[in-house]
């Protein structure tokens, strides 16, 4: 129901709202880390950059809606006026992640409500409160009642009703690769009284790779080797879980990793220094662990490989050398402080390796190899590529985010095209 009326406000109003709930999660910016910390188990550097990136969301979206609001210029004629302008969708269905509980949960919220949509969130069941304290915050700056729907519960509950419901015209999920499968699935069928086709848009994972040439910053290449795998306890789709390494520095750059790994601190993250928390609960731990027992036979451990379940959920940061690229730990999505290392022969083979899983969200290579960087843009089959630096850490509108084959419809959360996403184009088409 209010969907009909909210669709109708302008895309100013819209917009403004967004900018005020931003001033204030600004003001109140350390609160919400804090609720990172203490719901999530961030370590505080990484909820810092939590909700940094959730204020980004929400400044970047409404600058974006004011940039669409009248439409994209098409061609007119004599004694014909044309306009191509966009149009809310429908009701969305927001499903949620944990592991950034407020930048993603805020980013996929507000691009259907900044585009005129109505939203159902339902949040991840191990984070809702600060979901709901960002529903508070959305009320407090001025959005009506009934544009946001607040929707705690587990998937399994209130997941496929949601999905399946005939008035569903939009779905927005990341999370696990099986789930946004079954997720697409669903939405494809048309239910009794269903007018139409839903859209999805899913982010779904990834098996990331960092990728070291024999032309390398060794020093750089185990710095980003170790900040992809091991920051927020490598809980993060974007994680550099695999390390690619040309076999002429596969040596050097392995002790450097694994001197670096052996330094992290891992604890409870009520400080600044504490560099990894706990894992999110007693599932992932025991799911990491698993992991980690397989890689024990898969490859050489070298560093961590323990973990600590009496007062919360923990793991050391774990190194594999010398593990074969179509092993287990170098194919599936582990969600944990887990890296594995194997050997290239050749630059070639590198971006082989690289490409030789079902996902493609991220990638890594370091190299001062002009040509190299140039083959990488071509031949690195991912959705976001960085040279000499780390595969993690997307900033809103600087990288624009999103992932090839089995890592999701490569969306680009953050980027220009997002919004247009939750809305539908129209032609409009007048004669003098």
């Amino acid at each position: 129901q209010t969907f009909q009326t909210w669709r109708n406000v302008n895309a100013e109003e819209r917009a403004n709202i967004l900018v005020r709930a931003a001033a204030i999660i600004r003001r109140r910016k350390h609160e919400f880390s804090a609720w990172l910390v203490k719901e999530a188990g961030k370590p505080w550097k990484d909820a810092d950059a939590d909700t940094a990136e959730a204020i980004d969301f929400l400044e970047y979206y409404a600058r974006q809606m004011i940039e669409l609001k009248n439409g994209k210029e098409i061609t007119s004629r004599v004694g014909e006026q044309n306009r191509y302008i966009y149009t809310p969708t429908g009701v969305c269905v927001t499903i949620s992640p944990w592991n950034f509980a407020l930048a993603i949960m805020a980013g996929t919220t507000i691009a259907p409500v900044v585009t005129g949509n109505t939203v159902l969130l339902k949040p991840a069941s191990t984070t809702p409160v600060v979901a709901y304290k960002f529903v508070e915050i959305l009320e407090e700056a001025g959005l009506p009642k009934g544009v946001v729907n607040f929707i705690p519960g587990s998937g399994a509950e209130v997941g496929d009703y949601l999905v399946d419901h005939p008035k569903t015209s939009l779905i927005t999920f990341t999370g696990s690769r099986d789930v946004g499968v079954r997720l697409y699935e669903r939405a494809a069928i048309v239910q009794e009284g269903q007018n139409h086709l839903k859209r999805v848009i899913v982010e779904m994972g990834g098996k990331d790779t960092v990728v070291v040439d024999s032309e390398a910053d060794l020093d750089l290449a185990a710095d980003s080797i170790v900040a992809s795998a091991f920051g927020f306890s490598g809980q993060k789709c974007s994680a550099g879980s695999r390390a690619v390494i040309h076999q002429d520095v596969y040596d050097e750059v392995l002790d450097k990793v694994v001197t670096l790994t052996k330094e992290l601190t891992v604890g409870e993250p009520n400080s600044r220094e504490m560099y990894m928390g706990p894992v999110v609960d007693e599932k992932a731990y025991n799911k990491i662990m698993s992991y980690i027992d397989t890689g024990k036979e898969e490859g050489r451990l070298l560093a961590g490989g323990e973990g600590d379940s009496s007062k919360g959920f923990f793991i050391q940061p774990t190194v594999f050398a010398d593990v074969d690229p179509k092993a287990k730990i170098m194919q599936e999505e582990i969600f944990g402080p887990v890296v594995a290392l194997s050997k290239a022969t050749d630059f070639n083979h590198a971006i082989e390796i690289a490409n030789n899983t079902e996902y493609g969200l991220t990638g890594a290579v370091i190299t001062k190899n002009r040509a190299h960087i140039e083959q990488a843009k071509q031949d690195f089959h991912v959705g976001n590529l960085y040279f000499n630096r780390n595969c993690t850490g997307a900033i809103v509108g600087y990288h624009p985010f999103g992932g090839f084959k089995m890592s999701g419809t490569d969306s680009k959360a953050g980027g220009p095209d997002y919004l247009a996403l939750h809305m539908q184009a129209k032609t409009v088409s007048e004669m003098y």
